[in-house]
């Protein structure tokens, strides 16, 4: 061969292979997740999904620009345990968290989480918001579970005030100028017998409003690390109220021109504010990822942790928070354990699609493993939705059955199979018992869970038993089923 044929003919066979391996580099980069988490929002308070009063056009376009799950379940009915299966992939049946109190309960130093998967997979990873899962929770608990940066509350209750006096950085306590708690008439802390934080700020020392703060942690996270694969875990503490301030616990710096004007109680314009502070926060997320070149490669997933709170004056039914569903947050209706779940993935996820395919908060962690290609733990609950959002869903394994199980207000338990829906309540028995109720529901024509058809379908209720008695099991801390003398110290978050 001529030499200068022979060396255009290398010189081009290098070319296309440096350009081979660039290809597969930028497609083998693993996505940017960010789990964008709120607090006591209901299936009804988007505009997507029904909302009237207000409107959420961001969050509207996430969904628009990727995938809503209608038939998403979260953990549980309140905060801590239900975040407890998000972090893990375990239903309640099997968390080592299932309940805000009594204490000691943590999630296990060596349990596998989305954080610690991800870590192991290549991804710096920050929590930056609410963690509260547990009780009492050591300073440096985000860490020890797998996240690199931890920067908000710790404990649930001091995430009730939007305008605490500190927040904690990687365990380190950094002090909030501006923001004082309101103390009683000789000068002592009305909640010093409360978890750490816990209180209300002074009308007059209201200066930095937390929820801001973590939105610049977030934008300043991405930024450190747009040239590595991240994972925010953004656990939003709003539209949660602040309970020690009823009645009038949504607490907003201030309302918009709209929202001001309207003849609606104060608490329920802090409401509907919290709800836009959500909605902008959305927008000015997606747009920072744009401006920094990331939005194509970065997995968006939107979901909250329980139904619609009714605390701190908040109404459910003044919103109509929980839509076509029944119950709220503590119930074990679907108004309490159902939740919006939108998952937007350019290329990926097929914009302006929906599922109606059964998952719930345990199912995040496989599908994270599958996303970094990482190994899934062998002890989990969870089912890889992967296929799904790929729209590969002939692949997509399916659950026999999700199960639930809440520790307050008497003991209940709940099971989704299919389209059938089982509750049991006041399951916790012994001298002064409640009698056990049971009702069956047939979502497919009852989705707001009015005619209980349990009469009609012993076998199915005998079905649904086996899968009450398969799902649970005994929990050290406290009995879900016998009284024992620690039902009085369970408290709500």
């Amino acid at each position: 061969m001529d030499r200068k044929v022979y060396c255009g003919a290398m010189l081009l066979a290098s070319i296309v292979s440096t350009g081979c391996a660039e290809q597969k580099k930028v497609e083998e980069k693993k996505p940017n997740i960010i789990y964008f988490l709120v607090d006591d929002m209901g299936m009804g308070d988007l505009s997507l999904t029904g909302q009237k009063k207000y409107e959420t056009p961001n969050i509207d376009k996430l969904a628009a620009d990727g995938m809503l799950f209608t038939n998403h379940y979260c953990g549980t009915t309140v905060s801590g345990p239900s975040r407890a299966c998000l972090m893990t992939g375990k239903h309640t049946g099997h968390t080592s968290v299932r309940g805000n109190q009594p204490g000691p309960q943590l999630l296990g130093d060596n349990e596998a989480t989305l954080a610690s998967v991800l870590k192991g997979a290549g991804y710096k990873t920050a929590v930056i918001g609410k963690w509260g899962i547990g009780h009492p929770i050591p300073l440096d608990d985000p860490q020890r579970k797998g996240f690199d940066l931890s920067y908000g509350y710790l404990n649930m209750w001091h995430a009730h005030n939007c305008f605490p006096e500190f927040l904690y950085r990687n365990g380190v306590k950094e002090e909030l100028t501006g923001n004082k708690l309101a103390l009683a008439e000789d000068g002592t802390n009305p909640w010093a017998d409360m978890p750490e934080g816990t209180g209300v700020a002074r009308l007059d020392a209201r200066k930095q409003y937390a929820p801001d703060l973590f939105e610049k942690e977030a934008l300043k996270f991405i930024s450190d690390n747009k040239e590595n694969p991240f994972f925010i875990y953004y656990a939003l503490n709003l539209p949660h109220a602040n309970n020690e301030a009823a009645p009038n616990g949504c607490e907003v710096p201030s309302h918009n021109a709209d929202i001001a004007a309207k003849d609606w109680p104060e608490v329920e314009k802090g409401f509907a504010q919290m709800m836009q502070i959500i909605d902008r926060q959305v927008g000015d997320l997606v747009a920072y990822l744009e401006k920094e070149g990331l939005a194509d490669n970065t997995i968006i997933m939107f979901a909250s942790d329980n139904g619609p709170h009714q605390e701190g004056g908040h109404k459910v039914d003044f919103f109509d928070s929980n839509g076509d569903l029944r119950g709220k947050k503590r119930d074990m209706w679907d108004g309490g354990i159902r939740t919006p779940f939108i998952v937007k993935w350019p290329g990926k996820v097929k914009a302006g699609s929906t599922s109606n395919h059964l998952s719930a908060f345990w199912d995040v962690l496989p599908t994270f493993c599958d996303i970094a290609k990482v190994e899934k733990p062998a002890d989990i609950d969870g089912l890889s939705l992967l296929p799904t959002l790929v729209g590969d869903t002939a692949k997509q394994e399916k659950h026999k059955y999700l199960y639930f199980e809440f520790y307050e207000e008497g003991g209940k338990q709940a099971v989704v199979a299919d389209n059938w829906k089982y509750i049991k309540l006041n399951v916790r028995q012994g001298k002064g018992a409640k009698p056990v109720e049971t009702s069956l529901y047939r979502l497919t024509d009852d989705v707001s869970e009015q005619k209980d058809v349990k009469e009609e379908h012993p076998e199915m209720v005998e079905i649904m038993e086996g899968y009450i008695k398969e799902g649970h099991t005994p929990f050290s801390v406290v009995s879900l089923l016998q009284m024992d003398g620690k039902e009085t110290d369970m408290s709500h978050d």
